[in-house]
């Protein structure tokens, strides 16, 4: 397929690799670049911790600087929204009224939080992914002030140790027994309970919030389940992400998850996907959709690749961390809700280095806490054993 017009549809962290990769690889056609937001393309890990914090200026947390965009060679489409794909036309028609034709496309429109919705509309309700929503948050993280956060996942863990550090009475509420319990098991969540105890976190897990008291039209409290009632001046709703495929309904393409893709991040013939709205067939590890910062710049170097007819599968291992207080969280592979084993230190106490291993004793994730030198090696033997397995696959396939 001759590919001479390139439309990216979201030009975050995986849009913007893509069309780097693109350029970087000799493609020197037309370029269209379209985000529904009006910055340019920024990072996203520091809205919760330095952004949020009051420790960055909001332009420190630009991709690139201006002349690098500017060497793109691209039509910026910023503020504009991809309203319907039709691969019969091979258009994306956009909230503008106009129609960008593509021989390639690159669908990288990333995810939008969930809500609560009988939260929704009230002041003082907040949920945290884009620039605006955490200079938003950070207004109402004043000394003294109630936030609560419903969900004790990473974002909901990291927001609670910057709201505590600025002074904030801080309650976070999730209906698992522990925070992180479900993206690395019990032990480790019951060390990351307890490293927001110390800091006067109160945590109510096992509790879920079943609706809002206000006062004015701005929330002034929480409801559990059980009836109870939680004071808050501020609330964030913590609790995941959906893919942002709406604007592909009727499309003809896949939609499961995200935006399902072969192993190559191909969703159809000129149309690949990338960064956290992409569904994958990973070669070892099944399908995946990964909502990490790292997974969207390699995915988006990968999917560009395939578009110019690199046929390479997408096989990364995949790798996330948190910071949160004085504590760097690392890990690498898949891990899942079992406990892991610690294979240096105590997941108990200090800094440790652990690992999870299938039945048959291969290394299928490790974690790290406070403890980067050693995971290295750790991540090292994983990536070998990935590739060990990877070319036994493929032996075997023929």
């Amino acid at each position: 397929m001759t590919i001479d017009q390139v439309v990216v549809v979201g030009v975050s962290a995986a849009g913007l690799t893509a069309a780097e990769t693109l350029r970087r690889e000799g493609y020197a056609g037309r370029l269209v670049l379209v985000d529904s937001d009006t910055r340019p393309p920024y990072d996203r890990p520091p809205l919760s911790k330095q952004l949020l914090r009051g420790e960055w200026a909001e332009e420190k947390l630009t991709l690139r600087p201006p002349a690098a965009l500017e060497g793109l060679d691209a039509e910026w489409r910023l503020g504009v929204r991809a309203e319907q794909l039709d691969l019969v036309s091979r258009e994306v028609e956009l909230s503008d009224g106009s129609r960008a034709p593509f021989d390639g496309l690159v669908v990288a429109t990333g995810v939008r939080p969930r809500t609560l919705p009988f939260a929704a509309g009230r002041q003082g309700v907040h949920v945290l992914r884009s620039v605006e929503d955490a200079l938003a948050l950070r207004l109402g993280m004043v000394p003294g002030a109630e936030v609560v956060i419903v969900g004790a996942g990473f974002l909901g863990t990291e927001a609670a140790a910057v709201a505590a550090g600025l002074g904030c009475r801080v309650t976070v509420i999730d209906p698992l027994d522990l925070p992180l319990e479900r993206q690395l098991g019990p032990r480790i969540g019951k060390r990351v309970a307890q490293l927001h105890r110390d800091h006067d976190v109160q945590l109510l897990c096992g509790n879920g919030v079943t609706g809002v008291r206000e006062i004015g039209g701005r929330v002034c409290g929480v409801v559990l389940n059980d009836g109870a009632e939680v004071a808050a001046d501020v609330l964030l709703v913590a609790i995941g992400a959906e893919p942002v495929t709406d604007w592909l309904k009727d499309s003809g393409l896949v939609i499961e998850n995200g935006v399902h893709c072969d192993e190559f991040c191909q969703a159809a013939p000129g149309v690949v996907a990338a960064g956290d709205v992409a569904s994958w067939q990973h070669p070892t590890l099944g399908r995946l959709r990964l909502e990490h910062r790292m997974n969207a710049t390699e995915q988006g170097m990968a999917a560009a690749r395939t578009l110019l007819g690199q046929r390479t599968p997408f096989s990364p291992v995949p790798y996330f961390w948190s910071d949160q207080y004085d504590v760097r969280i690392q890990v690498y592979g898949r891990p899942t809700a079992a406990d892991f084993t610690a294979v240096e230190g105590s997941l108990d106490d200090g800094p440790f280095a652990a690992v999870q291993r299938s039945v048959s004793g291969r290394i299928t994730a490790v974690a790290g806490w406070n403890m980067p030198r050693q995971l290295r090696g750790l991540r090292q033997e994983l990536v070998n054993q990935q590739a060990v397995q990877c070319s036994a696959d493929r032996t075997d396939s023929k």
